[in-house]
């Protein structure tokens, strides 16, 4: 809902491959991250999950994740129909599209496959795309801009006639 201090041109926006909204945490988690916090600083503790092999090593999964002709083909229809929707005034640019390849590709893999489906494209199209259309929004305000954003690429799944 914020977008910062300055608003950035859609051809920076265009270079985030997602958007994700985080929301507040729930009062008991909130809690703890106050009591821990006073405690001692949270980041001195942070401790590495991956070493950089095993990033490399995952990123070379994600790329050999298969993607059928006609999921791919769902997904530039979709790149496609933010071109042409009637409150859209500047589209998803070819990087949204491969930006929507790639996370499907990766969503694949953290669900343990090596295929994408449709789904994994349902699932994707908001956080990828979302943030890369521009909709005509005379008098809106940024936070009815980004719902008007979401909905729009919701109303274009929802048309979608997904493959099988």
């Amino acid at each position: 809902e914020y977008e910062g201090t300055y608003i950035l041109p859609e051809s920076q926006l265009d270079r985030f491959m997602l958007r994700v909204e985080i929301g507040y945490p729930p009062a008991e988690d909130e809690l703890r991250i106050m009591r821990r916090h006073h405690s001692h600083k949270a980041v001195s503790n942070l401790k590495p999950v991956l070493s950089t092999e095993e990033i490399l090593e995952l990123q070379e999964r994600v790329n050999q994740v298969t993607v059928d002709q006609s999921v791919a083909e769902y997904m530039l229809s979709m790149v496609q129909a933010t071109r042409s929707h009637p409150q859209v005034q500047l589209g998803v640019s070819p990087r949204g599209s491969l930006s929507l390849y790639e996370c499907c590709q990766a969503r694949a893999l953290v669900e343990g496959r090596d295929y994408v489906n449709p789904d994994d494209v349902k699932k994707m199209a908001v956080p990828v795309l979302a943030h890369r259309v521009l909709v005509k929004s005379k008098g809106m305000d940024l936070a009815t801009a980004a719902r008007e954003r979401v909905r729009v690429i919701e109303e274009i799944i929802t048309s979608m006639k997904v493959p099988v």
